[in-house]
């Protein structure tokens, strides 16, 4: 709460109700973001006192080991994700026109400009229909279309729009399977 850094790890174990400390992080961070994929655990972003800035390194824990391993490009301040396939999406704060896409199996990522549709400073958030992300609106402006994003579709025809629209305004991710 006060950007003090942390090393320390807790996994928690639904079954049995109880907490157990794994292997402590490779760097403390503060403010950084952690997501569950594939069976491993991807802490990214966030600020060590190892770096000047927000990290783009990836902390990748594999659970069957007992290892943390780095991974290079990560995300810096992640606003929203979704895990889709085999990747992992992210928004970006620094830049919500752009979709970060993480491959966990090769460690690459590839950006993707986000179309404009209405406002400029609208900020998303995502779910999961039929294979394809779904970018929310969390700024209900006149004219505003959900935008639907299809990974494998031909290049050029990846993204279309939705009348789907969330009835409320504290959506957080949603995965709908029909």
């Amino acid at each position: 709460m006060d950007g003090d850094s942390l090393s320390s790890v807790e996994m928690y174990d639904p079954d049995s109700n109880t907490w157990t400390m794994i292997e402590s992080l490779r760097r403390p961070r503060w403010g950084c973001f952690a997501c569950g994929f594939d069976g491993k655990l991807y802490v990214m972003g966030g600020r060590s006192s190892f770096s000047i800035g927000n990290s783009r390194s990836v902390d990748v824990y594999n659970p069957e080991r007992h290892t943390w391993r780095e991974m290079k490009n990560g995300c810096v301040m992640v606003t929203a994700h979704a895990v889709l396939g085999k990747k992992l999406f992210c928004m970006e704060w620094k830049n919500q026109r752009r979709l970060a896409i993480l491959n966990p199996e090769d460690g690459s990522r590839k950006t993707v400009a986000v179309p404009m549709t209405g406002s400029s400073s609208i900020g998303f958030c995502f779910g999961i229909l039929g294979g394809k992300l779904v970018l929310f609106s969390v700024q209900d402006e006149p004219g505003y279309r959900t935008l639907l994003y299809d990974p494998s579709a031909s290049p050029g025809s990846e993204w279309c729009t939705s009348e789907i629209k969330p009835s409320g305004c504290c959506l957080c991710c949603v995965t709908i399977k029909s």
